[in-house]
């Protein structure tokens, strides 16, 4: 069906959010501010939870370019994907023999898809159709992540893609870091963040109970922050460790509110209690294993209902963590907007308003992934 565009060929931010609403926003990649649409095309101030400020002279660092966080307004910003792996990332993983793998890396007779650009552009022009306006790639190079790769798809696609870096478990540690200081580490993420244009810090991931060399990245990770003002965003095993991940940031003046704690969706618990203790420190609870249809994601549902019941709205942040080569629109799956497409609208039947999906999808990923670039910073 055909709805009508701007003049420039771009879908407003009216459109945008109208479309969310029916889990398939249709949205180019053509990034712009919508100057033409009035305050009756979204909730007033009264109508909706205000937001918290974006800083005056904040960017949102893409692998292409800096952006203005108003360019980014007209879709969903999915905080948490991967775009770039190798197969050996899957082989440490999984194991070579894993029948898992499959599901990750496709059918041996076809191009493994994170190492495609032809076939990740048309995932991700894909994504920007069904209302996504930017994504975050969360690998590194521990996991097979290639920065110059990412720029090619961007390039490519037309999407703007921030690329982040740090490091995975213990296991995937580099064997060099067991010889460096938090000081020595801290520095090198700082460089490597400048020449490969990061954009974020993360997944900083630690295993169920934090090991000695995943503290000590934990640590160096907060004072590259410091030194750079990227945000950082975490991987727990299904939330065990969350809030000591949180302590060793706020224990090195790390500001919570740069801070997303990952995949807490994974700690199914209707009262939400260790969420509401992060969100009530200031950090962001990270949902990103979103989109995995009814069974994997009906109990998330209440959950995230309940954080803004209890006025976090703000505080929750939304995505896939996408990987699986069996989720691509290729092979038939529900494609990178799967957030979008089929998490947000069992939000919407759970009573979830406009101004609400906004503030998930669109408001809370551009706060917390804009900051304001200090060139002149060092650990």
């Amino acid at each position: 069906m055909n709805r009508p565009t701007r003049d420039d060929g771009t879908w407003s931010r009216r459109e945008a959010l109208r479309l969310f609403g029916v889990g398939a926003a249709m949205a180019t990649t053509a990034c712009a501010s919508d100057p033409d649409v009035s305050d009756s095309a979204t909730p007033s101030s009264e109508q909706r939870p205000t937001a918290l400020a974006v800083p005056e002279g904040a960017i949102v660092r893409a692998v292409l370019g800096d952006l203005s966080p108003e360019s980014l307004r007209h879709g969903a910003l999915l905080f948490h994907e991967h775009m770039s792996l190798d197969q050996g990332f899957w082989d440490r993983l999984l194991g070579p023999d894993n029948e898992a793998r499959a599901g990750f890396v496709g059918a041996p007779d076809e191009a493994y898809f994170m190492q495609d650009a032809e076939t990740m552009a048309a995932e991700l022009q894909t994504a920007a159709q069904d209302g996504v306006s930017l994504l975050v790639d969360g690998g590194h190079a521990d996991m097979g992540r290639s920065v110059a790769f990412l720029q090619e798809v961007s390039e490519r696609s037309g999407l703007p893609i921030v690329a982040s870096g740090g490091y995975y478990t213990d296991p995937f540690h580099p064997d060099e870091l067991d010889e460096l200081t938090e000081d020595e580490i801290a520095e090198m993420l700082v460089q490597t963040a400048d020449t490969e244009r990061w954009g974020a810090f993360g997944e900083i991931a630690s295993s169920a109970e934090i090991t000695a060399g995943e503290r000590k990245v934990f640590r160096a990770v907060a004072r590259a922050h410091l030194a750079t003002g990227l945000p950082i965003f975490t991987h727990t095993a299904n939330g065990a460790a969350a809030l000591e991940q949180l302590d060793i940031f706020e224990s090195l003046d790390v500001s919570p509110d740069r801070v997303a704690i990952g995949h807490m969706g994974g700690l199914e618990d209707p009262d939400v209690i260790v969420h509401r203790t992060i969100a009530s420190r200031g950090a962001s609870v990270g949902f990103d294993r979103l989109g995995g249809g009814d069974q994997d994601d009906a109990y998330k549902v209440p959950m995230v209902r309940a954080l803004i019941d209890a006025g976090y709205l703000e505080r929750v942040l939304l995505a896939s963590d996408f990987a699986r080569a069996s989720d691509t629109r290729r092979n038939g799956g529900p494609g990178y907007a799967k957030t979008v497409t089929q998490f947000v609208p069992m939000l919407r039947a759970a009573g979830a308003t406009d101004a609400e999906v906004t503030t998930l999808v669109t408001d809370n990923p551009l706060r917390f992934l804009a900051f304001v670039p200090d060139t002149g910073s060092s650990v």
